[in-house]
């Protein structure tokens, strides 16, 4: 989120950050947007009944914000189909895994198992289906000897830095399609 708010700021870039939400109070990224005069808000999704209803209370946020495409980085819940319909072609995120290898968590423990020499990775379409939307970038990381899941994380989280704020100029200047 910081990399996109950062990247935002350059005259030239196509996209606004105009809101960020989280489903935890005490997310770092709150107080960073807050500090940049970025819109915020918190919404727990255990004070709600249903999934559906904390989804629909979170679209009502996105929509008050006039957002046009959500970028999600770091929201660690699977979201429902009809959220995720809602904003189908308008909603990416960032996985550390050259997608469609290691879906899901603990990527770079299950890179390091199989004894992968390249890691990395990918900016995607959210769909339904949970990591299985199409990629808009990747990037590369080679498995070095000695690798930890740590050591390999740290290398993979600068390009990440890099590629997503790069996917969402794509996509808010138009050089692609939404889904």
């Amino acid at each position: 989120m910081q990399a996109l708010i950062e990247a935002a700021k350059a005259p030239d870039y196509p996209a606004e950050i105009v809101g960020v939400l989280s489903n935890r109070a005490a997310a770092p990224g709150l107080a960073l947007a807050a500090s940049q005069g970025i819109a915020t808000a918190s919404l727990a999704q255990s004070k709600f009944p249903s999934r559906d209803m904390f989804e629909d209370i979170m679209t009502q946020t996105l929509e008050s914000w006039d957002v046009d495409i959500v970028c999600l980085a770091g929201f660690m819940r699977i979201l429902g189909e009809d959220f995720v319909n809602r904003w189908a072609g308008r909603m990416i995120n960032i996985h550390p895994s050259l997608l469609p290898l290691y879906r899901g968590l603990h990527t770079h423990e299950r890179a390091l198992a199989d004894g992968a020499k390249v890691h990395g990775c990918t900016v995607h379409f959210v769909t339904p289906g949970l990591d299985e939307g199409a990629a808009i970038l990747q990037a590369e990381v080679p498995v070095l000897p000695g690798d930890t899941p740590d050591t390999l994380s740290a290398r993979v989280l600068v390009e990440e830095h890099r590629i997503y704020p790069e996917a969402l100029r794509m996509l808010a200047s138009g050089e692609i399609a939404p889904l």
